[in-house]
């Protein structure tokens, strides 16, 4: 399925040290001129023409509405809203307007930490598990070792595995237990791969911590000291405050409004939503000395530390890596990297609808933040860099050129990659069983349910609460969400395989990249009517010996002299499988009349038949 977007997007392939980017690229002087320009003009003068430039951005992008906050030297020198937070009312963005911050959600998740750290509670390199005994991955070695610090800075060996959680109504505790079935695709410590459900992970256990839960935390430990009265952390929340934005997604180059889409589960990682008003305070307070407004919040340690490089990012995509831009690594929920010279501290969100980006000159005492409801485009970051270039005194990069330049790119690229998309599809093939043996729900333990149903002469699917989507034959016994489908899905192939007595049992799909293999969803059982199972049990007579089927509660039991008691699934009305043993089952023979005439007893070493006594 197209990965959904509700967070960063860069990708690294190795794990090493790295330098401070500061250090690593030294500072490009500005020209005299710039430099003593820059140092005779204010703020204010410093700022002229960068309403132009985001009025400029937003109609290049389509943007509907954005919110612009600038931070110096501990104070909020530019604060302006541009555009409309409801399009079709032509409702005004102003600097209280509350969006979505996606991912920055998740430097918010780390302070906390940062802050339990100092109250005796954590630490950043102790066991995950020593603090929650229930966390396991599906590797071994991560479930005993990862700590903290392997959950922020993602280098768990997990890829991202986002489809479990924006697909389901999962609880943060749900989500929890089901890391264990989730397969990684690197050795444990040994690349940043960015994934949403270990920093959500961490939430939960925070909220464990202070008994307040995520929510809970988040309020009282940074929300309260620093004054963000206004922000909140829930799309519910969101939806009842009178000045809030709407989610706008470009679909065929039109602006179309979309639904809020609910992420509370996963919340840790990117359910905040404030205003570049709050997010100032929130911006005075990362670039002070872990103090805000003179009381101490976390230790300048803590703060330091997640500022500082944890994994490095050695292969970031084009628009993270021009010219101007520093080696990249992650933090502790930050991305490290330099901008011409200068320590450059930030994180990016996204989900339906919204884009947003917190950026940040430590050394400078600098920062920025772009709200914006929007996925599509560069306008956060064409804002920060100009704003960087116009404040610390340089010779202004081209920024809104080279996102162009850089997009335009990409289109071309995307539009070779389908003329010259391989051609195979088998023509003339049909499916192995009728649509309706097709249909069912299917089971993995960590994805959830896959449901299939025909609606009229073809097949529909729906991922846990995504769907339906509509399914074409492709080939063989292989179906696909038609490409143009205006849905999460397109394009997306379920591959129906059979088990050996020729029934479909399971469906292979690739809803995970990254893995290199397909996810794997085995058939639930089939659920039979109680009065039908009452008229199954009873004693049969196989060879000389009498065996029982006993109904108990809603399920059939099997009793053989001298074995062990066996649960049967049900596969089909009348057909069960033995739970535990694979290749044998049991096919219910029944008269016209409804009266049970016999069981057949399918195994591995025959068929045999056991008469109803």
């Amino acid at each position: 399925m197209q990965r959904p977007t509700p967070v960063i997007c860069l990708s690294a392939l190795l794990l090493a040290a790295v330098p401070n980017p500061a250090q690593a690229q030294k500072k490009k002087p500005a020209s005299p001129a710039a430099a003593s320009a820059a140092r005779a003009a204010s703020p204010a003068a410093k700022l002229e023409g960068l309403d132009d430039l985001a009025r400029q951005a937003m109609k290049e992008w389509k943007v509907p509405g954005v919110a612009l906050a600038v931070v110096q030297d501990g104070k909020v020198i530019y604060a302006k809203g541009f555009g409309y937070r409801d399009l079709e009312n032509k409702l005004p963005v102003t600097t209280a307007t509350l969006f979505p911050i996606g991912s920055i959600t998740k430097s918010f998740t780390a302070l906390t930490f940062g802050i339990l750290r100092n109250e005796g509670k954590v630490d950043w390199d102790k066991p995950v598990r020593t603090y929650l005994p229930e966390f396991q991955m599906y590797d071994p070695v991560a479930s005993e070792q990862a700590t903290p610090r392997d959950l922020f800075s993602h280098r768990t060996g997990l890829p991202r595995h986002d489809l479990v959680w924006y697909s389901s109504d999962f609880s943060r505790e749900d989500l929890v237990s089901r890391l264990r079935y989730l397969k990684p695709n690197k050795g444990f410590r040994s690349a940043y791969q960015y994934n949403n459900l270990t920093v959500m992970t961490m939430g939960y256990l925070e909220g464990k911590l202070t008994g307040l839960g995520w929510e809970g935390s988040i309020r009282e430990k940074i929300f309260a000291p620093l004054g963000m009265s206004h922000s909140d952390l829930s799309v519910a929340d969101i939806e009842r405050a009178d000045d809030h934005a709407l989610p706008y997604e470009l679909k065929k180059e039109v602006v179309t409004k979309v639904p809020f889409h609910n992420i509370d589960a996963i919340g840790p990682a990117g359910a905040i939503n404030s205003s570049v008003d709050d997010m100032a305070h929130y911006l005075i307070f990362q670039l002070g000395e872990g103090r805000y407004d003179g009381k101490p919040i976390v230790a300048e340690s803590d703060l330091r530390e997640m500022h500082s490089p944890q994994t490095a990012i050695p292969d970031p995509p084009p628009a993270f890596s021009m010219s101007g831009l520093g080696h990249f690594s992650y933090g502790l929920a930050w991305v490290v990297t330099a901008y011409r010279g200068h320590n450059l501290v930030w994180h990016n969100g996204g989900i339906d609808g919204f884009y947003a980006l917190l950026s940040m000159l430590p050394d400078d005492h600098l920062g920025v933040v772009v709200l914006t409801n929007l996925p599509h485009g560069q306008t956060p970051e064409v804002l920060a860099y100009n704003v960087y270039d116009r404040l610390l005194g340089l010779d202004p990069l081209p920024w809104f050129d080279r996102f162009k330049d850089l997009e335009a790119k990409g289109k071309k690229q995307e539009e070779e990659a389908k003329k010259n998309k391989p051609a195979d599809r088998k023509t003339g093939t049909h499916p192995s069983h009728s649509l309706a043996e097709y249909a069912g729900e299917y089971q993995n333990p960590g994805y959830g349910i896959l449901k299939v149903a025909v609606k009229g002469d073809a097949l529909e699917l729906s991922l846990n609460r995504l769907g339906p989507f509509p399914l074409e034959h492709y080939h063989y016994d292989i179906f696909r969400v038609p490409e143009d489908s205006d849905s999460v899905a397109a394009g997306e192939k379920f591959q129906f395989e059979m088990n050996k007595k020729g029934d479909i049992d399971r469906i292979a799909a690739t809803l995970e990249p990254a893995l290199g293999e397909d996810l794997v969803f085995t058939r639930s059982p089939e659920k039979v009517a109680k009065d039908l199972l009452q008229q199954l049990a009873g004693d049969y007579l196989l060879a000389d010996e009498t065996v029982t089927v006993a109904l108990v509660g809603d399920v059939l039991r099997l009793t053989v002299p001298g074995q062990p008691v066996y649960e049967l699934i049900p596969r089909k009305e009348l057909s069960f499988d033995v739970k535990g043993l694979p290749g044998f089952s049991i096919d219910f023979q029944m008269e016209a009349s409804g009266r049970v005439r016999e069981a057949v007893f399918n195994q591995p070493n025959g068929v045999f038949h056991a008469k109803r006594k």
